[in-house]
């Protein structure tokens, strides 16, 4: 078996993140959207957090997890959501987040672009 050992997991040594840095994205069940700011190649989280979320609910550890800057009609925060409960948000509004100003500097097409400062 090939891949890399990241938190206790073994993931294949090819994984594909199907979203990047500066992306818009909406939870496939619930009701927020919110700007990838970091991806995780699998579940680097706590336990504690992953064994709270419902078992029937819960996302396998083997995939991308997203780090957002999130929304609802509430509030803004910070989610950490798997891959597979993810879509690209196709309604082209901006999200309302105080941390995006921060990261990003521009938005066009359902993106936001990194700062200069931040680019690699």
């Amino acid at each position: 078996m090939s891949g890399a050992l990241h938190q206790g997991i073994l993931s294949p040594s090819v994984s594909h993140a199907r979203f990047a840095i500066g992306d818009v994205v909406r939870h496939r069940l619930f009701e927020f959207r919110g700007v990838v700011f970091d991806v995780d190649p699998v579940f680097a989280n706590s336990e504690e957090w992953y064994q709270a979320i419902p078992e029937d609910m819960r996302p396998a550890k083997d995939q991308p997890f997203y780090h957002l800057f999130a929304e609802n009609n509430d509030s803004s925060y910070i989610a950490y959501v798997s891959q597979q409960n993810l879509v690209h948000d196709e309604s082209d509004e901006l999200v309302d987040h105080p941390a995006i100003a921060g990261l990003f500097d521009s938005y066009a097409d359902g993106r936001y672009r990194l700062r200069r400062e931040h680019r690699q």
